[in-house]
């Protein structure tokens, strides 16, 4: 047996930046061992694999280790190979998804996620992820994730980890994302997960489900332009709505190729 895939770079107009995805289209599903081999694998932060169902698709979304709830840059991956070498031509791509239906919007170049709002509150800084730390937080919020506030850029680009602590944390799908308001944007994010083989994230979408919400008061208005401060980097469109959030980007192809299982 043989699939095509592709990896795809998000969030993103030039290849080498944003968040990498490997789109794996299939006919009908594979067992979910073999999944998470192949995601394994491709050795990207994110693998997506998508069936057909109608006029929908059934997308599901692996790291190299687990098989997650929610991802951003795949589905805008996702959504990009459909556009771009499927040949969909609607203007709104339905996933059926872990999450739910998730919409994602096509407007020329511009991809735009439609997803659930994820309201954090506000938590108390766990003792070892204080000890993970270089830089203490002035805030710390939870939803899915733990999110570190800080009042300025730069203590975001200067954090730096204690893996000792940092990989004894234990926050099953989430991760721990660091934000502050941005010099040239609206606000900056950086995201590590614990024991995970790509320690940070790029770009990272499915944070945003929060980040967008918490912004958009702090900072008196509903659109947003973020950037995630990676060394890839990326920038993302944001809007915050009464129970959902838009996550827009853009995607570039950088290769294609062929599984032999």
């Amino acid at each position: 047996m043989y699939l095509t895939y592709f990896q795809i770079d998000a969030f993103t107009n030039r290849v080498f930046s944003g968040n990498p995805a490997c789109v794996v289209p299939l006919d009908t599903w594979l067992e979910d061992k073999l999944l998470l081999k192949i995601a394994a694998e491709n050795a990207v932060p994110e693998t997506a694999f998508l069936v057909q169902n109608g006029a929908r698709y059934h997308l599901r979304w692996f790291t190299p280790e687990i098989e997650m709830d929610l991802c951003g840059h795949a589905t805008l991956a996702a959504t990009h190979y459909l556009k771009t070498i499927k040949g969909y031509s609607n203007k709104t791509v339905r996933f059926d998804t872990l999450s739910g239906l998730l919409k994602v919007h096509i407007e020329n170049e511009r991809y735009t996620l439609e997803f659930p709002k994820r309201e954090a509150i506000a938590v108390s800084l766990p003792a070892l992820l204080s000890k993970s730390i270089s830089i203490a937080p002035t805030k710390v919020l939870k939803a899915r994730d733990y999110i570190l506030i800080y009042d300025h850029e730069a203590a975001v680009k200067n954090i730096s980890l204690n893996l000792t602590y940092f990989n004894q944390l234990d926050l099953e799908t989430g991760c721990v994302v660091f934000t502050a308001p941005g010099t040239d944007c609206d606000f900056v994010s950086r995201v590590f997960t614990p024991k995970a083989s790509i320690l940070e994230d790029p770009v990272t979408g499915s944070t945003h489900c929060s980040l967008i919400p918490y912004w958009s008061s702090v900072l008196g208005k509903s659109k947003l332009q973020a950037k995630q401060l990676s060394i890839r980097g990326g920038i993302l469109f944001c809007e915050s709505l009464a129970d959902s959030v838009l996550i827009g980007g853009s995607a570039v192809t950088y290769s294609k190729g062929m599984l032999y299982l």
